[in-house]
């Protein structure tokens, strides 16, 4: 799915986007995993301060020269220091420190927010994040501003260019394109069905349990009956047919490259990784449980002080 750029036409003094004409320098490849990230960010902020709030977060992943693959992210803590936000450097090595001991191949490529479009507010905080990669990409989510063919997500590089006689950042917009693997496919698929609450609908990822549960203990039952056999020709109650004997003992040589040091670590990964996309449908369904609750009661405790006062008690 390929999210095409469009033009942007303001005034020069207050010029924040270059003009179209500038063209995209890299190639980027977003994972969904990214997106549901900052939904659930966002839709957490709001439950918790009672309304719509900013968000900040970092992009991690890989690149191999001009291809850019954004595969995860995570949260950047921040403090607002005379109307100017300032993220917190601090906190930021410590969870670098952290991915890095999980995701050792992937890097910092960028930072995300929420809005409707890029401002100065952007461009100075962009200034912050090329204290960390020089080249950084920037991700914007416009909660609410999609509609049923585009995605609300815009993607940034930086250009510096002249602007009045004066060199000014600049962002330039990328198009980019969606990347799944299997496990986020189904997970996603899981996600999906858990939100819009029904429970009669079977996900891909139920069915396909199903069917390794049926292709499983049908293997158990033939290796079973493999085994009857050995035994019988091991007791002399049924005669050794040798051609039988050499496709058991084939079959039993290829059971130890399961136990080999590649296999392992590559199960493992995989398994973490469904099991991420399922715990991410839970925590999905209770931030949009807790975000109606929330709303309906608002919409409740009306009068002044006392929606405060009592929103205090839940947050």
């Amino acid at each position: 799915m390929d999210v095409e750029m469009k033009d942007a036409t303001e005034p020069e003094k207050d010029k924040i986007i270059a003009d179209s004409g500038v063209a995209a320098t890299v190639s980027v490849s977003l994972h969904p995993l990214v997106i549901m990230n900052i939904s659930e960010h966002w839709t957490r902020t709001k439950a918790q301060e009672g309304k719509p709030t900013q968000v900040y977060g970092a992009l991690i992943g890989k690149q191999a020269g001009r291809d850019i693959e954004v595969m995860n992210s995570f949260e950047l803590d921040y403090s607002t220091i005379e109307g100017q936000v300032v993220i917190d450097r601090e906190y930021y090595n410590q969870k670098e420190e952290q991915f890095k001991q999980v995701f050792k191949d992937m890097d910092f490529l960028g930072w995300y927010s929420t809005g409707d479009r890029p401002t100065t507010a952007e461009i100075a905080i962009h200034r912050q994040i090329t204290d960390i990669n020089e080249s950084p990409l920037f991700l914007q989510l416009s909660p609410g501003g999609g509609n049923c063919t585009e995605l609300p997500l815009y993607l940034y590089e930086s250009v510096i260019d002249m602007v009045d006689g004066e060199a000014k950042i600049l962002f330039v917009r990328l198009p980019y394109t969606l990347a799944t693997e299997e496990a986020e496919r189904i997970g996603l698929d899981h996600v999906a069905r858990i939100v819009s609450g029904n429970e009669q609908a079977s996900s891909r990822i139920a069915d396909q349990l199903a069917a390794q549960h049926s292709a499983i203990k049908m293997l158990a039952g033939r290796v079973k009956l493999i085994l009857e056999y050995v035994k019988a020709v091991e007791k002399g109650e049924l005669p050794q047919n040798h051609e039988i004997m050499r496709q058991i003992k084939a079959l039993s040589h290829r059971l130890p490259v399961l136990e080999s040091e590649r296999f392992q670590p590559e199960f493992l990964t995989q398994s973490n990784d469904v099991a991420l996309m399922t715990l991410l449908g839970s925590v999905m369904k209770s931030a949009n449980n807790l975000n109606q609750f929330v709303n309906k009661f608002n919409v409740v405790y009306q009068r002044p002080g006392l929606g405060r006062r009592m929103r205090g008690l839940f947050f």
